[in-house]
C-alpha cells in the first residue's frame, strides 16, 4: 500500500489532535480534580473528561466500563452520553465533596 504524502503540521505546532490515557478503574478518573484551578478548564465529560493542554492539544481521561455493563437494549447495544457525575466520582475517593 503506498503511503499518502502530506503536508507536514504548521510550524511550532504538533499536528496532534489528541491523546487519551485509558484507566483501569472508574476512580481513577478523578485524576482531573488535581486539574481544577490551574488555569484549565474541562473541555467535555461522559465516563472520560475532555481537556486540553496549554497548546490547545486534546486530552482524554477515560475508563473503559466492563462489557457487562455496556448499556443495551434488549441485545443491542446503546450509545448514549450521560454527563459525569462529578460529585458522585470524587466520593469513589472516599473524600469530601466540594459544595
Amino acid at each position: 500500500m503506498e503511503e499518502r504524502r502530506r503536508s507536514p503540521p504548521p510550524r511550532g505546532t504538533t499536528g496532534l489532535y489528541h491523546f487519551a490515557i485509558n484507566y483501569l478503574e472508574r476512580r481513577d478518573l478523578a485524576v482531573f480534580k488535581r486539574l481544577l484551578g490551574k488555569d484549565r478548564s474541562i473541555d467535555g465529560a461522559s465516563e472520560a473528561i475532555y481537556l486540553h493542554d496549554p497548546d490547545y492539544n486534546g486530552i482524554e481521561l477515560a475508563w473503559d466500563r466492563d462489557r457487562s455493563e455496556w448499556p443495551r437494549r434488549g441485545n443491542d447495544l446503546t450509545l448514549t452520553k450521560r454527563p459525569l457525575d462529578f460529585y458522585g466520582l470524587i466520593s469513589e475517593l472516599g473524600e469530601p465533596v466540594p459544595d
